[in-house]
């Protein structure tokens, strides 16, 4: 296994109940209230200082159908508490994976592998990135990968829960 392309994750809580029901309620019935509440409770840890947040971009068919990204729902009211700006355009998911909850743990990374494009100049930047859940990480991974390409010289996950794996 290659070593990971991100620098560090500050996660929440463990994915389990109740805060995944909260997350579930965010992200498939639209509670966007739940974002504001996210933020300030990550904002409440110390968090580290960087250049960008980028939220977990959506793939366009995904976002046209929940009709809106939860991490950028977050990311946009944790960008005040954090004193960084946003970029929510420049790093777009090209690829249309499966949903890896429908995946076993071994294929996740195959999945995303070569899901995501960055146009942005990140040269000497560090990242934050925002996302609801870290599962096996191989999004996240993925995602690193992608905007270290770009010329991000650290990339930080900032997630609300994270699933502690046995």
């Amino acid at each position: 296994m290659r070593p990971r392309q991100f620098d560090r994750t500050l996660a929440l809580w463990r994915y389990e109940f109740p805060c995944n029901e909260l997350v579930l309620s965010l992200k498939y019935h639209a509670r966007l209230a739940l974002a504001g509440f996210f933020a300030r409770k990550l904002a409440s840890r110390s968090l580290p200082r960087v250049d960008l947040i980028v939220p977990m971009p959506l793939h366009p068919g995904r976002l046209a159908k929940r009709g809106f990204n939860q991490a950028l729902e977050i990311a946009r009211e944790l960008s005040g508490y954090a004193g960084a700006r946003i970029e929510s355009r420049g790093a777009r998911r090209i690829k249309d994976t499966a949903q890896q909850t429908d995946l076993p743990y071994d294929m996740r990374a195959k999945n995303v592998r070569g899901a995501f494009a960055c146009s942005l100049n990140l040269s000497g930047r560090t990242v934050a990135v925002v996302d609801d859940v870290m599962t096996t990480g191989a999004t996240l991974d993925e995602f690193a990968r992608t905007l270290k390409l770009a010329g991000a010289v650290r990339v930080e996950n900032w997630v609300v829960a994270r699933t502690m794996l046995d």
